[in-house]
């Protein structure tokens, strides 16, 4: 049990980058999203995915708009927004240097 705690937490800190990555590129539906993050083995529930694309939107790293759909009530499309891109490329700077860190961690021996 303490490993899925843990790997839970790992995955919860990486997360909005994670989001921040699937949607660079196109706009997407929080389904696309969330089917985005499972195939890359980062769990996550519309509970989890509804907040943390409210907090990117209302820091200005994400925008969105609503489009009809054939199957149902308009779905509302994120994208990321110019200040979204440069905050991922921070993010894919901090998240290389974080690796890096943690591999040389790895082959310490004291």
């Amino acid at each position: 049990m303490k490993i899925e705690n843990a790997k839970a937490r790992m995955r919860k800190g990486v997360l909005e980058y994670c989001i921040l990555l699937v949607l660079d590129g196109k706009p997407l539906y929080a389904s696309d999203i969330i089917q985005g993050l499972k195939e890359a083995k980062m769990i996550v529930v519309e509970g989890t995915l509804y907040p943390l694309l409210t907090r990117l939107k209302n820091t200005g790293y994400l925008t969105y708009r609503w489009e009809e759909s054939t199957q149902g009530p308009p779905r509302k499309y994120y994208e990321l927004t110019d200040s979204g891109r440069s905050f991922l490329g921070e993010l894919e700077e901090s998240w290389s240097e974080l690796v890096e860190a943690v591999a040389k961690v790895k082959t310490v021996k004291l």
